[in-house]
């Protein structure tokens, strides 16, 4: 297990987010209140229809709560301006997705590199920091591979290595290895994790698989809108 810091890098405060269908009013999170901690990773075990893909988005600054707080590493930021929100996100979050969404016509390095350019670093330092993180996922030899050329457990460590490159606080992922076979999954899994804990960034992971969850250092689930931690 990971030694938690004492920093809290995600801290929702009586979240509430409800949809209006029709003549109903679906309240999907009620009231939701959870902190994480640097060094700390979580999962979040629910099935789908839940809520676990909205509490994701408005932890990640993808949507907004109808009432409560959402800070990410101390700073309220859940009623910032959109400018504001798109910044953090660049610059305190990363996430990964059950399908990679790697952009095809870029090699797994430019992958990469995009978001560290879109954040304004040089080229080259994009560059060193994505020929890094892809050597930490046993990818070296496939710098120069379209994801087209890559296989499925390749192309999701790419989008992995992705969502680190900005060295956020905190990671966000839904169903990371949900597209991947049994094999393949607990093995990007393993990889996950050991590079999540040498960073000592706290993570959210949404999985069904309840042996991945049992390897994380708490689980939490969505029970009637409310979060419930086992």
């Amino acid at each position: 297990m990971a030694e938690a810091t004492g920093e809290t890098v995600l801290q929702l405060r009586d979240v509430a987010r409800s949809y209006v269908s029709g003549d109903e009013t679906l309240h999907v999170l009620r009231d939701i209140s959870f902190s994480l901690q640097a060094g700390e990773i979580v999962a979040l075990v629910a099935p789908s229809g839940t809520g676990k893909s909205t509490l994701l988005h408005i932890a990640g600054l993808l949507d907004r709560p109808d009432g409560g707080s959402v800070e990410i590493t101390g700073r309220e930021s859940g009623r910032l301006a959109d400018n504001d929100r798109a910044a953090i996100r660049c610059s305190e979050i990363g996430f990964v997705y059950q399908f990679h969404h790697l952009l095809g016509e870029f090699t797994a390095r430019e992958n990469v590199m995009l978001p560290q350019m879109i954040a304004k670093q040089s080229r080259r330092a994009a560059r060193a920091r994505a020929d890094y993180l892809l050597d930490l996922f046993g990818l070296g030899h496939r710098l120069d591979h379209l994801p087209g050329k890559l296989s499925g457990g390749e192309q999701q460590r790419v989008a992995i290595a992705r969502a680190l490159a900005n060295e956020p606080s905190l990671l966000l992922a839904d169903e990371p290895t949900g597209n991947l076979d049994v094999k393949t999954a607990a093995v990007v899994f393993d990889e996950l994790l050991r590079v999540v804990r040498g960073t000592g960034l706290g993570a959210l992971i949404a999985t069904h698989n309840d042996d991945l969850a049992s390897r994380m250092d708490r689980v939490v689930t969505l029970r009637d809108g409310m979060l419930v931690e086992f």
